[in-house]
Order: structure tokens, then sequence, then C-alpha cells
């Protein structure tokens, strides 16, 4: 049974939680201080709460990132891009077995809710140098396009074709992320060349649309003017 530790909704903010606390902590506690590092742009604390050997998973990527370089990296650009009003809030977080946290979030701008940014984390931590740190995290975050119903067809789709054909699924599933970056590799050599002249064409053939209608649009508003 998993031991709840925070029902409450609250903000990690500067203004709610802004020193950093030095270990002994928990694990909760330890998610905890690494939402504030991110929220304050703690860089130096917050590397002290990532393991050399961590492996973070985040699903809008194609690629886990893997060591505490690569790791801080990201985190390094995540800090950059949130800029200085936006902020993690923490919903609920919990503690499970064997040093394993679980939370869920979403984005605030001053205190106010930003649409679309809801996330749920998982993270697993190791017991290094009389403290513990963040050793494993998989991350999910809310997807801005909501298909519904679609989302039923496509998996139906897609358990016939891997119905199908068993043994190209097998290999599918065993490396994806190859067979994915071969089939870009067959758009970039075969279908860019064609698709790209015609995208440029719809681009500024709708540029020069717009930009005429606000000539037109200009025109009308100083004609008014002088009728008026």
């Amino acid at each position: 049974m998993h031991k709840l530790i925070l029902n409450r909704q609250h903000s990690i903010s500067p203004e709610s939680n802004s020193e950093y606390q030095p270990s002994p902590l928990t694990p909760s506690e330890t998610i905890q201080q690494f939402y504030i590092c991110i929220n304050n742009k703690g860089r130096k604390e917050l590397r002290e709460l990532i393991s050399n050997d961590c492996f973070f998973e985040d699903s809008s990527y194609s690629k886990a990132f893997e060591g505490k370089e690569e790791v801080m990296r990201f985190f390094e650009q995540l800090m950059e891009s949130t800029g200085s009003n936006v902020k993690f809030n923490i919903e609920r977080i919990s503690e499970g077995d064997e040093l394993t946290v679980w939370t869920t979030w979403h984005l605030d701008w001053k205190g106010k809710r930003i649409p679309f940014t809801r996330g749920c984390s998982f993270y697993e931590c190791s017991e290094q140098k009389q403290r513990l740190m963040i050793k494993k995290a998989r991350v999910m975050i809310e997807s801005p396009i909501k298909p519904g119903v679609l989302v039923l067809t496509l998996l139906k789709m897609v358990a016939y074709i891997f119905d199908n054909f068993p043994m190209a699924t097998e290999r599918f599933l065993q490396r994806p992320y190859d067979i994915l970056n071969l089939l870009l590799k067959i758009y970039s050599i075969f279908l860019e060349p064609i698709i790209n002249p015609i995208l440029i064409f719809y681009i500024n053939l709708w540029k020069l649309i717009s930009q005429t209608l606000a000539f037109i649009l200009g025109i009308l508003i100083a004609m008014s003017k002088i009728f008026k």
C-alpha cells in the first residue's frame, strides 16, 4: 500500500520555501526539494540531487537522458525555458516501496494555472554519500491534442497490423527508435525534396494574401477617416 504523503494542493515557489534544505531528507522531501531547485533556478543545489548514473525518461523525447551531465543539460534548458514566472505546482505526492515516489503536477504562471501542462512523474531514489539522490525518473506530460475516440480507432488499426505481421512487429518492438530514425531518413531523402518546395510555396502564397488583405484594410480605414 502506498503511503500518501501530501494530499492538498500546494505551490512550490520561492516565496513558500526559498532556502535549500540539506539532507537527510525522505524520498518525498527529496523530490519536493528537486522542484524547489528547478523553480528557484538552483543549478548547484540541483546537481547535488542527481546521481552520476541517473536515467531520466521524458515522454516528450524519443530518447532518454543518461548520466548526470546529460540530465543536467536538460534541466538547465528547462530552467531557461520556464523564465522567471513559470513554476511547477505539485498537486499530490506519494511514497512507495524501495525509495520510490510518484507525483502529479502542473505549471503556473504568476500563481495562475497554465492549461494543458499537467504531468505525472515517477522517481526512484538511491542512497549515496549519506543522502538520497534521484537515480531514475519517468515523466509523462498531458498532450494539448485531445483525439478522443480517434485513439481507439488507431489502437484497433495498430492491433490489426501487429497481429497480421508478428515477425515485423517483434523487430519493431525490440528497436522502435531505430526504425523511426530509418523512416525519417527515407523521408529526408525521397519525400522532403518534393514536399518542402510545396510547403514553401503555400507559406509564401498565404503570406502574400495576408499582406494584400492588410494593405486593402489599411486603405479602407484611411478612406473611412476621410469621409467621416
